[in-house]
């Protein structure tokens, strides 16, 4: 398998800059969420992009060992 060029530059991230990429993801997750049920979205498949980008940040933590309180669910 070829390596994903997406993952490639998240692995070139240190823990911080990873944790503000998450942060910024999630807002725009729950923005278009938000939005989708309000009014007609321009590009549903935003959401499932911005699901899967999370879940590589999530993922590249957990191997790295670097779980914050950022990523902690409630």
């Amino acid at each position: 398998m070829k390596a994903d060029p997406r993952n490639k530059e998240l692995r070139q991230k240190d823990a911080k800059e990873l944790d503000l990429d998450l942060k910024a993801l999630r807002e725009e997750l729950f923005k278009m969420r938000f939005q989708s049920s309000t009014e007609k979205l321009a590009n549903p498949a935003r959401i499932g992009q911005i699901r899967r980008q999370v879940a590589r940040i999530l993922t590249l933590q957990k191997e790295r060992g670097a779980a914050t309180p950022t990523n902690a669910r409630n």
